[in-house]
């Protein structure tokens, strides 16, 4: 595989991962009572939880640490949370799914040559 479009996919895969938790982070008490509605237990707690759960695996994508074990939990949690956040929004459900299927792509193929994991990844295998 090419290492540059595997290095574009895990950019854009995580881009709004990055973006998404950065953003929970910082507005935890408004993405909390979004939480609450939807009957979630210690909503703040959670935001906190799910805002660092999406900032540091969008990071761990992004620079290629713990590629394959990141997008399988990341595909999880798209799925996930598209039944329990989205499952009322077409487009929303739609673009969780899609992105569970880039993570599961991402995990079959690996983080490719330009990943900080490659010496180690050379290493095991050598």
């Amino acid at each position: 595989m090419n290492a540059n479009l595997i290095l574009l996919g895990r950019v854009l895969l995580s881009i709004i991962f990055i973006v998404s938790g950065f953003g929970k982070l910082a507005g935890a008490a408004g993405f909390s009572g979004y939480l609450s509605s939807l009957g979630v237990p210690a909503p703040l707690v959670m935001a906190y939880v799910v805002g660092a759960f999406e900032l540091l695996a969008g990071v761990a994508v992004l620079v290629g640490f713990q590629t394959r074990a990141v997008a399988i939990a990341l595909a999880a949690f798209c799925i996930a949370t598209g039944l329990l956040a989205h499952i009322d929004d077409q487009t929303a459900l739609l673009k969780n799914i899609a992105l569970a299927g880039g993570f599961l792509a991402l995990a079959g193929a690996g983080a490719g040559a330009l990943a900080v994991d490659k010496p180690k990844r050379e290493s095991r295998y050598a």
